[in-house]
């Protein structure tokens, strides 16, 4: 990547705040902003440990050439976590409101993992991207996945983790550090020498902060799925509203793979293969930076062209 500035160069990014609304309860959404240039909106990846520090190695990468916006969710990081029902309808409205105040033209996106329901959704509507890219994209949550489509089981679990004293220790248990190296060394990172100690701290340190067990039930449990089935997913893609790429990771878990493999084959998505798991936009951000700086100016180049038929 040598055409492009050192990243070491770009200056650190500070926490911004963007206050709105949700059923009359102020709300906070923290994000930072880094480069200069043409926006794009990072979306990490929701997650116990969901964060915009995970996007940070590649929005520097990308900073070089463009303005690199990094949100932190609802109920995740350094936003608002208030004591209401995490759905989908919530994370919807924080999207759009979010996309809205900063961004008076379509923007590129870059959504991680369960992020890429709610892009795919607003696309469907009047799009307000310019080009998306899906990082390894899920749209199913943890529990369905693993155990199946018992969702009024895990309704009950989610409201039993919001509770006092029995909800605090069910997260206690799903967010020890010994569980969270598990989970990283199972679907997160390829590489088990880049779970190191220090980022199993810093993720630990992320569950810790207060109400954080909120947002992460509902996630765990389904309660977050934008898409409710299969049908519902693919059905965003056919056709395609918008050009999207859809970088699939080499070491993505059996069935988040094999969902992945079914879009790259019937939709008419981009497909950018690299190694990697769930949590490559962290593990390998300049390997990710390369491919997605080459669709992207490739697309852009085309569109100078006017012919809007990328073919790659």
């Amino acid at each position: 990547m040598s055409e492009y500035p050192p990243t070491d160069t770009i200056e650190c990014p500070e926490l911004r705040e963007h206050r709105w609304s949700w059923k009359g309860k102020a709300l906070t959404l923290a994000y930072e902003v880094v480069g200069e240039g043409q926006p794009i909106l990072l979306l990490p990846a929701l997650s116990s440990v969901s964060s915009r520090a995970e996007m940070r190695g590649l929005a520097r990468q990308l900073a070089g050439n463009y303005q690199v916006y990094t949100i932190d969710w609802i109920g995740f990081g350094e936003s608002s976590r208030p004591a209401v029902a995490y759905t989908p309808a919530l994370y919807e409205a924080c999207l759009r409101n979010f996309v809205q105040a900063m961004f008076p033209d379509p923007v590129v996106v870059i959504a991680a993992g369960h992020s890429a329901g709610y892009v795919m959704e607003l696309a469907q509507r009047q799009p307000p991207w310019e080009w998306v890219v899906l990082v390894c994209p899920t749209w199913r949550g943890p529990l369905p996945t693993a155990m199946g489509e018992h969702r009024w089981v895990y309704r009950i679990l989610q409201k039993l983790v919001g509770l006092p004293l029995i909800g605090q220790f069910l997260y206690f248990l799903n967010t020890t550090r010994g569980f969270l190296r598990m989970m990283y060394q199972r679907h997160v990172f390829a590489d088990p020498q880049n779970i190191t100690p220090e980022l199993i701290e810093q993720k630990w340190k992320t569950t810790r902060t207060k109400r954080s067990r909120f947002a992460s039930a509902a996630f765990v449990t389904g309660g977050l799925d934008r898409a409710k089935s299969r049908e519902d997913w693919f059905s965003w893609f056919q056709p395609l509203p918008v050009p999207v790429m859809m970088v699939i990771g080499e070491n993505m878990p059996a069935k988040s793979r094999q969902e992945v493999e079914v879009l790259a084959h019937f939709s008419g998505v981009q497909v950018y293969r690299m190694p990697g798991s769930l949590g490559l936009h962290e593990e390998y951000p300049e390997q990710l930076a390369v491919g997605i700086l080459g669709f992207l100016e490739k697309y852009r180049s085309r569109r100078r062209t006017r012919n809007p038929q990328i073919d790659f």
